[in-house]
């Protein structure tokens, strides 16, 4: 315990040798505590280009980089780490139906619970589970503008979104997790018409096509959905029944 001494009526505490230290550490943690903490957001900030290393295929998440001879997938087609070139396993069952997951969770840029959410509003569809999961993962406004050709990637396209480039039947929409509908109209606004990002990615979307259930005018900077998306015009190799067996286990 601590010497006490009384001085004029009043308690000191005169603290042992080196618990100076330990009260000092306390006091700053404790302000620290009180202070507001700042909102932490789940993002992901490290290099896209793992993600496709981990994943052992193109995602596709770099825009026309990907498509060139400076793709990571080109020079080190093996999973990133330093055991990486070298670790060689028999995957499990699990570890498939994982990989699965995660494959279509980084394709469109889901986090765990966004994901989760689509699938269970799948489930209570008519049809596969997995496919209805597909397909509204196809329907959101992200992607829309993404396979319209106004942005070189899906992470580009949620951006732009987000910052309010775009209309959707006349109306400002900033929610990239929108879902569209046929006969829906997507317009470039018109202050964002002259936007580089917007003209650079139209001249690649000429070389690379577009799908059939989407009308693009090049020179209106708008698109129409004609039709839903089709589970055959989705190139990626998607198993998604593994995934809905993981969700079931």
């Amino acid at each position: 315990m601590d010497a006490v001494r009384q001085n004029k009526g009043e308690f000191e505490h005169i603290p042992f040798p080196g618990q100076e230290v330990s009260f000092l550490f306390f006091e700053l943690t404790r302000r620290r505590q009180d202070q507001p903490q700042e909102k932490q957001l789940a993002r992901y900030t490290d290099s896209v280009c793992r993600l496709c290393r981990r994943e052992g295929m193109k995602l596709f998440l770099k825009g026309d980089r990907c498509y060139t001879d400076k793709c990571a997938m080109e020079k080190r087609a093996f999973p990133p780490g330093a055991h990486g070139s070298s670790f060689r396993s028999k995957p499990s069952e699990y570890s498939l139906m994982l990989r699965e997951k995660q494959k279509v969770k980084r394709i469109y840029g889901l986090l765990e619970k966004q994901f989760r959410k689509n699938l269970t509003v799948a489930s209570g569809q008519k049809g596969l589970t997995g496919e209805n999961m597909l397909l509204l993962l196809e329907r959101r406004l992200d992607n829309t503008v993404f396979r319209m050709g106004f942005a070189s990637s899906r992470s580009e396209a949620r951006q732009m979104v987000t910052h309010g480039h775009f209309t959707l039947n006349g109306k400002k929409a900033t929610i990239p997790s929108m879902l569209v509908k046929v006969n829906d109209t997507i317009a470039v606004r018109e202050k964002s018409k002259n936007h580089p990002q917007v003209k650079n990615s139209l001249e690649a979307a000429k070389r690379k096509g577009s799908t059939s259930w989407i009308e693009v005018d090049g020179t209106k900077l708008t698109g129409k959905i004609l039709a839903v998306p089709n589970r055959d015009e989705l190139t990626l190799p998607i198993q998604e029944q593994l995934i809905v067996e993981l969700y079931s286990r």
